[in-house]
C-alpha cells in the first residue's frame, strides 16, 4: 500500500509504539535489521518486519524486565564487532546473530517473530500458502499431493 490513504489505514490499525528509556530511540530500525538478517526472504517488503519489530515492542512494553532485555540486547550487537551491526555485510551479521542464537534476547525475537510474522496475512500471500483450510473441506482435495514446487526427484540417479 504506498497511496496516502491506504497509508493512513494501515498506520491507525498498527499498535502503538510507546516510548522507553529502555529502548534505543531507534528500536524498531535495529529490529527490522535483526529480522531481515534473521528471517531473509528475497522479495519481502519491509512491512511484515516493521508490523513484527512493533509487536515485539508493544508485547514487551508492560514488563520492564523484558523491555531492558530488548534494549540492551539491541545495543549490545553494535559492542559484537568494530562496526555497528546495522552496518554490517549480510554474512558477517548472521554470524553475529549466530553467536547469540542461545540467548534469552534472541529466543524472545524468534519465537515472538515465529509466531507473529508468520500469521501475517501478507506473508502466507508472499510465501504462496493460501491459509486455513478445515472450513473448505480439508487439504486432501486442495493440493495435499500437489508438489509441482519441488524439483522432479532423481530416481534414476538413486537406482
Amino acid at each position: 500500500m504506498t497511496d496516502p490513504v491506504s497509508a493512513q489505514i494501515e498506520a491507525e490499525g498498527r499498535p502503538h509504539v510507546p516510548p522507553s528509556s529502555l529502548l534505543p530511540e531507534d528500536a524498531v530500525l535495529r529490529l527490522v535489521r535483526v529480522l531481515k538478517v534473521a528471517f531473509p526472504h528475497k522479495g519481502f517488503p519491509d512491512g511484515p518486519y516493521e508490523r513484527t519489530a512493533e509487536h515485539i515492542i508493544v508485547t514487551v512494553s508492560g514488563n520492564a524486565f523484558q523491555t531492558a532485555q530488548l534494549g540492551q540486547g539491541l545495543i549490545g550487537l553494535d559492542a559484537m564487532r568494530d562496526t555497528p551491526f546495522g552496518d554490517l555485510e549480510p554474512a558477517e551479521a548472521l554470524a553475529v546473530l549466530e553467536e547469540i542464537a542461545y540467548t534469552p534476547f534472541f529466543a524472545l525475537l524468534r519465537s515472538t517473530t515465529i509466531v507473529f510474522m508468520y500469521s501475517d496475512r501478507e506473508v502466507w500471500q508472499l510465501l504462496g500458502y493460501e491459509g486455513e483450510s478445515s472450513d473448505k473441506g480439508g487439504y486432501v482435495d486442495r493440493g495435499f499431493d500437489d508438489l509441482d514446487w519441488l524439483p522432479e526427484p532423481r530416481i534414476e540417479e538413486l537406482a
